[in-house]
């Protein structure tokens, strides 16, 4: 009697037992999902920092352009710049020849604006430029100092005593120095007014040369005139005087940045670029 009571109570106790091993294991089980929930959070917070793009690195671009594009070409940097944050862009003004001369000589430079059709084509010829396109046109004309400047109608009127000295760019190297050599001399004066010619290394030193009064006349492009109020227009050169005034835009072949090169030579040709150089007095390209 004594061992059926002992085993009856062995077995109460273990019936017990696993009651309490039940109750405990379901009042444990809401806690579970916490690690769960907290390798999610774990996970989505390094996804987040995973796909954060990594800043651009900046780049410098050397624009060699011919020193008429000076006003036009700094009113783009700006807006460019602002666009494109990771691009500083670096311009080299001068006379065409003479920066056609540099990039042969392995000067860095990722792009080439020339206002001499001859300077980007010896470029090319040479395969130191690899992409190019004809890009604006302007017009060629004679310039006066704005206080007390000569009246000017016509090209025979520079040999007049009233005219001492007339500032031409360099025709070797300056596109426009070359253009007024074809114009007076197809007009039969360049000999006879060679004695009064002043030479500028750029179109820029020819209008400081007249506004300073160091020229009683200058031939610059129409674009140089509108910089400045310190000469004026005494008139335009007939275009059929000499070749057309055009400048060919060109991406240099030894950039070390040709996409960000590229993407600054398609937008020079886009709607918005060309409207800021037509502010300038620049033509489109026909």
């Amino acid at each position: 009697m004594r061992r059926i009571k002992s085993t009856i109570g062995s077995l109460v106790a273990i019936w017990a037992l696993v009651v309490l091993v039940a109750c405990g294991s379901q009042s444990a089980a809401p806690a579970a999902p916490v690690e769960p929930a907290a390798t999610a959070a774990q996970t989505t917070t390094e996804n987040t920092a995973g796909t954060k793009a990594p800043d651009q690195q900046q780049v410098e671009l050397t624009i060699s352009a011919a020193a008429s594009l000076t006003d036009a070409l700094n009113d783009i940097k700006t807006g460019y710049e602002r666009e494109h944050p990771n691009v500083k862009l670096n311009f080299n003004f001068g006379a065409s020849g003479a920066l056609q001369r540099q990039i042969e000589q392995g000067a860095p430079a990722d792009v080439f604006i020339s206002a001499s059709t001859s300077s980007m084509k010896a470029l090319e010829g040479k395969a130191l430029v690899k992409k190019s396109s004809t890009l604006l046109a302007n017009d060629l004309v004679l310039v006066v100092p704005a206080k007390d400047g000569v009246a000017l109608k016509k090209l025979d009127d520079l040999k007049g005593q009233d005219i001492k000295t007339v500032a031409i760019g360099i025709p070797d190297s300056v596109p426009a120095g070359k253009y007024a050599q074809e114009a007076l001399t197809n007009q039969k004066l360049w000999s006879e007014l060679e004695p009064k010619l002043v030479q500028a290394k750029d179109v820029r030193q020819v209008l400081q040369y007249v506004a300073t009064g160091n020229a009683d006349a200058g031939f610059v492009y129409k674009t140089d005139a509108l910089s400045t109020k310190d000469t004026s227009i005494a008139l335009t050169v007939d275009s059929k005087l000499h070749s057309p005034i055009t400048y060919p835009l060109g991406l240099v072949a030894a950039t070390s940045h040709e996409e960000d090169a590229r993407q600054f030579y398609d937008y020079l040709q886009t709607e918005s670029a060309l409207q800021v150089m037509e502010k300038y007095g620049f033509r489109k390209a026909e």
